[in-house]
């Protein structure tokens, strides 16, 4: 064998084993990898993807959470909810008049705080800790405390509107203010989680864009809306997405403020069903007449709900994202 064979042939061989420890070590890395994230895929497995395959295999039963066996009847349940249930189809109207105000509202004035915050000023960080204090304080608190500034004789906001010559509300009993009320405390409570999120957002953003911006003689309002704001749409987008999904399955302000758990089989969801959305119906369903295969066919078309809204919004609004 010639040298220059000899040659070629030694760095062809080098090559083919370079490549094969290259490929022992990617498979070590992988096992690696599965290994590390095989706890948390334990955890999804049992507590989310069996439970949801369990809940649609629910959905086709007739069971009442007191007996110990359950009925097979097919779409009985689906036919029923959608065809003949007049309180699923105005929980479904209620939902959506809770989603289109709160989520919006909740949203703008997040973003309005965190514009606010994000600059320099006395006691910014105390400004912050209160803003935020109100998502992480007990639901059941909170709502509580709003449930006597609602009160019709003795409420604090009877009284600031009786200052100003408004008449008394009584807002969790009346058909046309529970719902706002609720909106109002719901906004109020995830009004600093989306600050929160946008002061974060307002953080990632470069300076020197602004600066520059305002170099140029750019006003407050156009740096804004030209600048500041097509930069936080990664931001948005995940805010909306989250706002969207927590609002479409909202029970626990319904639960205290229109009916609680004692009154959910009679006066549950406020005055004249005016505040029933489709998450305390499930859960009345659920809980309260012990029907679990309803309540688990309402929970499959609740999650269908939110997986239509979500797929649209992915592909509507992603598009019009603007990742650095």
């Amino acid at each position: 064998m010639d040298p220059t064979t000899a040659s070629s042939y030694a760095a062809s061989t080098a090559a083919r084993a370079l490549q094969a420890r290259r490929r022992g070590r990617a498979g070590r890395d992988a096992v690696s990898g599965y290994l590390l994230i095989s706890p948390a895929m334990v955890l999804l497995i049992v507590f989310v993807l069996l439970p949801a395959l369990w809940i649609f295999w629910l959905s086709f039963q007739r069971w009442d959470l007191i007996s110990g066996t359950s009925d097979y009847i097919g779409t009985a349940n689906y036919e029923r909810l959608l065809l003949r249930d007049d309180v699923f189809r105005k929980a479904v109207l209620q939902t959506v008049y809770f989603v289109v105000v709160t989520v919006p509202v909740s949203m703008g004035l997040g973003l309005f705080a965190a514009v606010l915050l994000n600059r320099s000023m006395p006691f910014r960080d105390l400004l912050r800790t209160l803003i935020f204090t109100p998502y992480v304080m007990p639901i059941v608190s909170t709502a509580l405390i709003f449930s006597f500034i609602y009160h019709p004789d003795v409420g604090v906001l009877n009284a600031a509107l009786n200052a100003v010559g408004v008449p008394k509300i009584d807002w969790l009993d009346s058909p046309r203010f529970v719902m706002p009320a609720i909106i109002l405390y719901s906004v109020w409570q995830h009004t600093g989680y989306n600050a929160v999120i946008f002061l974060a957002g307002l953080a990632n953003l470069p300076p020197e864009l602004d600066e520059a911006a305002r170099v140029d003689g750019a006003r407050t309002w156009s740096r804004f809306w030209r600048l500041t704001w097509p930069l936080l749409s990664p931001t948005t987008y995940f805010v909306l997405l989250i706002n969207l999904i927590g609002s479409f399955k909202v029970v626990q302000p319904i639960l205290i403020f229109a009916g609680g758990v004692g009154g959910a089989t009679s006066g549950g969801g406020g005055p004249d069903k005016a505040a029933e959305t489709i998450g305390y119906y499930l859960y009345v369903q659920a809980f309260s007449f012990f029907h679990a295969g309803y309540a688990a066919a309402i929970s499959v078309v609740l999650f269908l709900i939110i997986l239509a809204i979500t797929g649209l919004q992915m592909g509507v609004f992603s598009r019009r994202v603007f990742y650095r």
